[in-house]
């Protein structure tokens, strides 16, 4: 697949040709949800997380990564083999876990990629017995972590001297 082509060209997700005897057939690719699995799943995960969360920055590659990253539950949307969002969960403590690293592609904004990985990494924070979920939003990301039913609790920290953060808060309980 072309990387330059947008998801907007492609909608929600892509066909591939299949020959078979009398002609051609499209064969619709789903959008899935999953941990990454391979070596090069796992480059295209972190390049993701790098090119949005820290190139705009100036930021080395290598600094979208912290060494919670090991223990974490990684999730990542993806068209076929193109990584379209991605997303980290790591345990706070017995009740709560905190969600971090959350990005998606430039190109495929406003599609649901973004809901679908924290609907994932919710998920999987119930499976563990979390009771609630916190994060750091940046401030543009505020409205859409509202819009998946997390609350602002505070005003926290500025990133690289310019990028407010937000503390957020869900309860998964009920």
């Amino acid at each position: 697949m072309d990387p330059r082509t947008s998801c907007r060209d492609r909608g929600t997700g892509r066909q591939v040709h299949r020959h078979h005897l009398g002609g051609v057939r499209l064969i619709p690719v789903p959008i899935s949800v999953r941990a990454p699995r391979s070596e090069a799943e796992w480059d295209a995960y972190y390049r993701l997380r790098w090119r949005v969360l820290r190139q705009p920055w100036q930021q080395p590659p290598g600094s979208e990564r912290d060494p919670l990253d090991a223990n974490g539950v990684h999730r990542m949307v993806c068209d076929g083999e193109r990584v379209l969002a991605v997303g980290r969960l790591h345990r706070v403590d017995d009740d709560q876990v905190q969600i971090r690293y959350v990005a998606v592609d430039e190109r495929c904004r406003g599609q649901g990629h973004g809901t679908r990985v924290m609907e994932a990494l919710e998920q999987v924070a119930r499976d563990m017995g979390a009771r609630s979920v916190m994060l750091q939003s940046r401030e543009g990301a505020v409205p859409f972590y509202r819009a998946c039913g997390y609350r602002v609790v505070e005003k926290s920290y500025l990133l690289f001297n310019e990028i407010q953060h937000y503390r957020m808060h869900k309860s998964l309980a009920g």
